[in-house]
């Protein structure tokens, strides 16, 4: 038997993987790769151009997302696709 926790979030990135890219899409993968907390307290926006615009409401939290830049890109090209990132950048 195989459990549910292993193979869900698997399925949810091969979902949202094969889903049009929209800033909705964007927004949704943004929350499940950097959590609710950050997600609540930061906007995300793709240019078209691969590059992803962070803002943040203060400087803790552009901080918290700054350290883990590199966590977050591997996550969000696990549900976006490898290359849908090709930049963070702060504002």
């Amino acid at each position: 038997m195989i459990k549910a926790n292993k193979v869900m979030p698997a399925v949810v990135a091969e979902v949202v993987r094969k889903a049009p890219l929209t800033p909705e899409k964007v927004a949704f993968a943004w929350r499940l790769a950097v959590g609710a907390a950050i997600d609540k307290s930061t906007t995300v926006r793709l240019a078209d151009n691969g590059v992803l615009y962070v803002r943040a409401e203060t400087p803790a939290w552009l901080a918290a997302v700054r350290k883990s830049t590199s966590l977050i890109q591997i996550r969000l090209e696990d549900l976006l696709g490898e290359g849908t990132i090709k930049k963070i950048q702060f504002d």
